[in-house]
């Protein structure tokens, strides 16, 4: 089951990681999938080369992902259902989302655990600013229990994100102002908001997808023309199904049904016979084949259980609740990260204050030098002499000259007093929860102006029986 606060399973985080060790990042050229899948096999994923290709290659295929994760170059499959070429012919690298999910990674933001067999450290959840498991969806199967949770749009969710920010109250009706339903990467309507509303209120609902058809009149007969089907639906197996119930007559005024996808977009033509209602037939269509089809929402993510380090359960998710653990997650990532930042400014300038005190007392401290049997002795007379702490004795003993010129010594001075600003900014941050709520804020609009697009999936009013 995926993990509530990054939207992973641990193939998926494996997998992320893993190219990013191997400098497989959206920067740099592709390299062959066969190499990522040893990479991970080898070091993090102790399981079959085919499970963690199978994940690699979904990451990639946009019909899948709403926003995808993997950039893969060569055959990745279709929507037609053809499986992608084996690893050793296709390549991928990390697209710019996909690496945006390890932010800051290497400032301690999460807890690195050990791999399979204690040799390397793997993160147990990724420091992700994209609430992924909302904007990508997810499956997943355990011991009597499932998840099939929907894609969204980005730019809606970091809304909500916010929203819920400014008023943790909020409830299932404020947050649909901001996402109103799902948003599928293959587009089409969908039909009727109730069972997206018992899917947000509840953690399960079922959300009726409809295909985007439209009838075209020509001279001698009229055509049925699909240009996007809902959302899982295998579009060589749905061409097929509407031939097998014309030529079985379960379905009457088919003359021809056409696959004409190319470039252009995905186009599904199904030639109307001439004394037949195009209206009547797309209705027939609607009704007996996955033009019409519903996705059966079931929203269980492992949690955080309160009070114990790092131990997760399975629980039944709402859309607020989805939310909640999200932004949970940015502030113990950012007070994390701030913490970090701040104990590395301090060492610095520890540092560079023993430099400060060595350069106004420079010829005292190289005839100390001079005199000194040894480098320890050297230290221990430097701490004794100036009070200075071993760390700023050892950072005295390796300077070159070349730090003792004009330019090197208002350098130190310069980067000293940056320093110390730093460090009183990060100390207000950690003492202000508004000025965290407010770097929240901002890290995810800035995500949003970077990724986020149009909605694909348009919303229409139901109506009573076909």
């Amino acid at each position: 089951l995926p993990d509530v606060r990054d939207g992973f399973k641990p193939v998926h985080r494996r997998i992320l990681y893993g190219m990013m060790g191997i400098g497989n990042t959206s920067n740099n050229p592709h390299k062959k999938c066969a190499r990522v899948v040893g990479e991970v096999l080898g070091k993090y994923h102790p399981h079959g080369d085919s499970s963690v290709y199978g994940a690699l290659v979904r990451m990639g295929q946009w019909w899948n992902m709403r926003y995808t994760l993997v950039d893969g170059q060569g055959n990745f499959g279709s929507m037609d259902g053809d499986s992608p070429a084996a690893m050793r012919y296709t390549e991928c690298r990390l697209s710019k989302m996909g690496e945006s999910v390890m932010d800051d990674l290497d400032k301690d933001t999460v807890d690195m655990e050990p791999n399979f067999d204690d040799t390397q450290k793997e993160p147990s959840v990724m420091p992700t600013k994209i609430p992924n498991l909302l904007v990508n969806g997810g499956n997943g199967i355990a011991v009597g229990m499932a998840t099939n949770m929907p894609t969204h749009n980005l730019g809606e969710v970091i809304d909500g994100c916010c929203a819920f920010i400014d008023n943790p109250d909020i409830d299932t009706e404020g947050l649909m102002q901001y996402i109103p339903a799902p948003d599928f990467p293959t587009g089409a309507y969908i039909f009727g908001l109730q069972g997206v509303k018992d899917a947000y209120e509840t953690g399960r609902g079922r959300i009726v997808m409809r295909a985007k058809a439209e009838i075209e009149s020509g001279d001698t007969h009229d055509k049925i023309v699909i240009t996007e089907i809902p959302y899982g639906v295998n579009k060589a197996d749905l061409v097929a199904y509407i031939a097998d119930l014309a030529n079985q007559h379960k379905i009457e005024g088919v003359a021809n049904v056409n696959d004409e996808t190319g470039r252009q977009g995905m186009r599904i033509v199904v030639d109307v016979k001439r004394d037949a209602n195009a209206n009547v037939l797309l209705n027939k269509l609607f009704k007996m084949t996955a033009l019409q089809s519903s996705f059966s929402v079931n929203n269980i993510a492992l949690v955080p259980i309160p009070g114990t380090h790092g131990k997760m359960r399975p629980k039944v998710l709402t859309l607020r609740d989805c939310i909640r653990y999200f932004v949970d997650h940015r502030h113990d990532v950012t007070i994390r990260r701030t913490n970090y930042d701040l104990k590395k400014a301090k060492e610095r300038a520890h540092i560079l204050e023993g430099y400060a005190v060595a350069l106004d007392n420079i010829d005292e401290i190289v005839e100390l030098m001079k005199t000194s049997k040894s480098i320890p002795d050297s230290k221990a007379r430097l701490c004794e002499r100036y009070g200075l702490t071993d760390i700023q004795a050892q950072a005295i003993v390796e300077m070159t000259l070349g730090r003792l010129t004009g330019m090197e010594r208002d350098k130190i001075e310069e980067e000293l007093a940056r320093l110390t600003a730093l460090v009183a900014e990060l100390r207000g941050i950690l003492g202000d929860p508004e000025k965290i709520k407010q770097i929240i804020r901002d890290e995810m609009n800035e995500i949003k102006r970077k990724f986020s697009d149009e909605r694909r999936t348009e919303i229409t009013e139901a109506y009573g029986e076909i």
